[in-house]
C-alpha cells in the first residue's frame, strides 16, 4: 500500500471495499435464481458491473494490485455479460461466486495485515476460459455462416454482439440499400428505418459509396424472422433493394455447430483443478464484517441531534419552572426538580457529548481525495507537484467536511494554475522542478485551522490592484492595505486571467470560496510574498450543531455568539475608547484591540441610549481579534442553529436562528463574517 494514506483512509477502503462486495452478492444472488430464458433486469446487470468497476478504482488507488486486477477481469467477463456476449449459465455464476469469495478473502486479509495476499491466477485463468469459450462461438458463427469481413470490419463491438444474437436465433440477415436526395436524406432514413423496424431489428446503419453527387446512399443491417418476400411487401418500393446475407435454414444448422463447439470447448475445463488452491481457504473464511462500523445518513443524525437539542430546550424550562417554585415558596419541591435536573443535565451533556462523536469524521477523508486532484491539474498543466499532508486525523463535523471539498479543490486548482510555474521556469529561478503544497489541519481550542501552501510565484499586490482598477472594482486614487489588496481576490468576477481556460479567467471563483467558507461560520485569509509563495488559512469551529452560546442585548433586541469564537467578556468605560483612522479601538493589555458596535451594525442607533459604561465580548478567530460593544451580558445557554434557508442567505452577519427554550427565538451571530467585515473597514452590515 502506497505510504500516502493515512491508516484511517485504509480502514475507510477496507470498509467500503466490503460493502461493494456484499451488495455484489446479493445482487449475484437475483441473477443466480434466473434460468437462461428468464429476461434478467438490465439494470441488476448494470449495478454489478459498476461494483466491480468501482471496486477496481478504489483498489488501484489505494495500490493493492491483487484486489484491483482481479477485480478488472471480473469487470470485463460482467461487461460482456451485460451486452449478452456472455450468456447466462451456471458455470458464469459459479465463476463470478468465484471470484467474490476470492476478493472478500483478499479483504479480509488485508484488515488483519496489509500485506497479506493469494494467487488468484487461478480463478482469472477460470474467467479467461468462460470468456474464450464465448468468444470462439462467436467467431466460428460468423465463419459458419461466411459473413463478408467487409460486413464485420465496420460493426462496432455491439452491433457485431446483435448480429451474433440474430443469428443464434435463427433469424434472416438481409441487406436493405436506400438512396436519398441530400436536401432531405434525414428525413427519408427516418421513415425507411420504421418501416423495417416492423420486421425486425436494425443491426447497422452505415452510408455507402455511390457515383451520384445529388444522393446519398445507405445500407441496413436486418435481422428478422420474416423471408424476403414479406420484407419487400412492407417496404412497398421496387426502387430499394433487398439483398439475403444469411437465411433461415443456414442459421439454424450453424447455430447447431456453434453450440456443439463452445460445449466442446466448456468441458475441457476442470474446475477442481483451477479452484482448489483458494478455495480451500475460501471455505475457511469467515463470513463476518471486517469493520465493527454502521455507515448512517447524515439526515438521520441531523434528527437525532434535533431531538437531543430539543431535550436540551426542555431542561431549561424544567430550570426555570424551579426558580418560579422557589420565588413563591416552595423551596422544598424546588430543591427536588434543581437535584433532578442537574442529573439530567448530566446525562444530556454526555447524549450530546456522543451524538457529537458520531457526527465528527478525520479530514483525511477530504484531504486523500485532493491527491488526486493534485496529480490530474498538474500533468494538464504539465506541471511537477508533490502534496505535503499534515493533521489528517484532525476531526470535523460531517456536514463541514462535505461543504468544504469544493472551495477546497478550487483553491488548490488555483495554485497550480496561478502559482506554480513551470518545471522550466521554476529551475531558471533555482527552484526545484517539482513544487510543493501543502496542505495542513491543526485544531486551536474548538476551532480548526485549514493550511493551504504553495512555493510558487506568489501574489503581486500591484498586479492585483492593477486588475481592480481594470475591471471598475475599484477607484484609481482608493488606499488600500497590503491586507486589502489580497481581500479584493474574493470580489465578484475578478480574475487575472485575460483568456478563459478550463481552469480560470471567468472571474467567478474565490468569491464563491469565501461565501461558502461564511455559510459555515468561518475564515479565510491570504497572505503571500512575490517569489516565494501563497498561504491560505481557513479557520472553522468544530460543529455548526448543537453550540454553547453567550446570549448578549443589544438595543433591546437579543443576539447569540458562540461561546467558541469568545475570548473573554469586559466591561468598560466609554471614556476608555479611542478613534483611530475612524476605527474606534480600546487599549487591551497594552495591545489595540479594534471595535465593532453591533447597535450600529444592525442599524440599531436610534434604539440605542449611551451610558457610561458598556459591555465588551472580546472575539477571536485565528490570530484576528475584535471587541462587539453591547449593552449588557445576559449568561450562557445551549443552543441548537438552525438555518435560516435560502431565502435569507444573503444576510450578513448572521449564521441562523436559535430557539432558547422560552417560546422566543434569536438569531446566532456569525463572526467569522463580522470580523473580516469589521477589519476591512466595513462595519455596515445592515440586515
Amino acid at each position: 500500500m502506497s505510504s500516502e494514506f493515512s491508516p484511517q483512509a485504509l480502514k475507510e477502503f477496507l470498509g467500503e471495499a466490503e460493502e461493494i462486495i456484499e451488495s455484489l452478492h446479493l445482487d449475484l444472488v437475483k441473477i443466480g435464481g434466473c434460468s437462461a430464458n428468464n429476461k434478467i433486469d438490465p439494470e441488476l446487470i448494470n449495478s454489478i458491473f459498476r461494483g466491480a468497476h468501482s471496486l477496481k478504482g478504489l483498489a488501484g488507488m489505494f495500490g493493492f494490485q491483487d484486489v484491483s486486477e482481479l477485480a478488472h477481469y471480473m469487470e470485463d467477463l460482467l461487461d460482456n455479460f451485460r451486452l449478452g456476449k456472455v450468456p447466462l449459465s451456471d458455470e458464469l455464476i459459479e465463476t463470478i461466486f468465484a471470484s467474490l469469495e476470492c476478493l472478500t478473502l483478499l479483504v479480509q486479509g488485508k484488515s488483519e495485515d496489509e500485506t497479506f495476499s493469494i494467487d488468484v491466477t487461478p480463478v482469472i485463468e477460470r474467467i479467461d476460459a468462460v470468456l474464450s469459450g464465448e468468444s470462439k462461438s462467436e467467431l466460428n458463427i460468423f465463419e459458419q455462416y461466411n459473413i463478408d469481413s467487409s460486413i464485420l470490419n465496420v460493426l462496432t463491438e455491439y452491433e457485431e454482439h446483435r448480429l451474433h444474437e440474430n443469428l443464434t436465433k435463427s433469424n434472416n440477415l438481409f441487406r436493405v440499400e436506400v438512396a436519398f436526395d441530400l436536401s432531405n436524406f434525414d428525413q427519408g432514413l427516418a421513415e425507411i428505418s420504421e418501416v423495417l423496424k416492423q420486421a425486425g431489428e436494425i443491426i447497422s446503419t452505415l452510408p455507402c459509396v455511390g457515383e451520384l453527387t445529388d444522393r446519398i446512399s445507405f445500407q441496413l443491417l436486418l435481422g428478422t424472422s420474416i423471408p424476403v418476400e414479406d420484407v419487400n411487401d412492407l417496404i412497398g418500393n421496387d426502387s430499394i433493394k433487398v439483398e439475403a446475407i444469411v437465411s433461415a435454414v443456414n442459421s439454424q444448422e450453424a447455430t447447431v455447430q456453434s453450440v456443439t463447439v463452445a460445449s466442446d470447448d466448456m468441458l475441457d475445463i476442470d474446475e477442481s483443478e483451477l479452484l482448489t488452491p483458494v478455495q480451500s481457504q475460501v471455505d475457511s473464511a469467515s463470513i463476518r464484517s471486517i469493520s465493527r462500523t454502521v455507515r448512517v445518513d447524515i439526515d438521520k443524525l441531523d434528527e437525532l441531534m434535533n431531538i437531543v437539542g430539543e431535550l436540551v430546550l426542555s431542561k431549561g424550562i424544567f430550570v426555570n419552572i424551579a426558580e418560579k417554585l422557589k420565588a413563591t415558596g416552595r423551596d422544598d419541591v424546588a430543591t427536588s426538580i434543581q437535584k433532578a435536573t442537574r442529573e439530567l443535565e448530566r446525562k444530556l451533556d454526555d447524549l450530546q457529548k456522543g451524538v457529537m462523536e458520531v457526527r465528527m469524521v478525520p479530514i483525511s477523508q477530504l484531504f486523500d481525495k485532493m491527491l488526486r486532484i493534485v496529480r490530474q491539474v498538474a500533468k494538464a498543466q504539465g506541471k511537477k507537484v508533490a502534496l505535503d499532508i499534515q493533521g489528517a486525523d484532525t476531526e470535523l463535523d460531517k456536514l463541514i467536511v462535505e461543504d468544504l471539498s469544493d472551495p477546497l479543490q478550487h483553491i488548490i486548482r488555483n495554485a497550480i494554475d496561478h502559482g506554480i510555474e513551470t518545471p522550466e521556469e521554476r529551475k531558471s529561478l533555482g527552484k526545484p522542478e517539482q513544487a510543493t503544497i501543502c496542505l495542513w489541519a491543526s485544531q486551536k481550542g474548538n476551532h480548526v485551522v485549514i493550511e493551504i501552501k504553495d512555493d510558487g510565484k506568489g501574489i503581486d499586490p500591484e498586479l492585483i490592484r492593477a486588475k481592480a482598477i481594470k475591471k471598475k472594482l475599484i477607484n484609481a486614487d482608493a488606499e488600500l492595505s497590503r491586507a486589502d489588496v489580497y481581500d479584493l481576490v474574493f470580489l465578484s468576477g475578478f480574475s487575472t486571467r485575460d483568456e478563459v481556460s478550463e481552469l480560470s479567467g471567468r472571474g467567478v471563483g474565490m468569491d464563491v470560496v469565501k461565501n461558502n467558507i461564511s455559510a459555515l461560520s468561518g475564515m479565510i485569509e491570504i497572505d503571500s510574498e512575490v517569489g516565494k509563495g501563497t498561504n491560505i488559512a481557513i479557520t472553522l469551529p468544530i460543529t455548526l450543531a448543537i453550540i454553547k452560546a453567550l446570549i448578549v442585548k443589544v438595543a433591546d433586541i437579543t443576539y447569540a455568539v458562540p461561546i467558541n469564537s469568545v475570548l473573554e467578556t469586559l466591561m468598560i468605560e466609554e471614556s476608555s475608547i479611542r478613534t483611530i483612522e475612524n476605527k474606534e479601538v480600546i487599549e487591551l493589555r497594552q495591545n489595540t484591540l479594534p471595535l465593532l458596535r453591533l447597535a450600529e451594525v444592525f442599524d440599531l442607533r436610534d434604539e440605542v441610549e449611551q451610558g457610561s459604561r458598556c459591555f465588551v465580548a472580546v472575539v477571536g478567530l485565528a490570530e484576528k481579534k475584535i471587541g462587539m460593544v453591547v449593552d449588557d451580558l445576559l449568561g450562557q445557554q445551549d443552543v441548537v442553529i438552525k438555518s435560516l434557508g435560502s431565502t435569507l442567505s444573503f444576510v450578513q452577519g448572521i449564521s441562523g436562528a436559535a430557539d432558547l427554550g422560552n417560546q422566543k427565538t434569536i438569531l446566532v451571530l456569525d463572526v467569522g463574517g463580522l470580523m473580516s467585515e469589521a477589519l476591512r473597514g466595513d462595519s455596515n452590515v445592515h440586515v
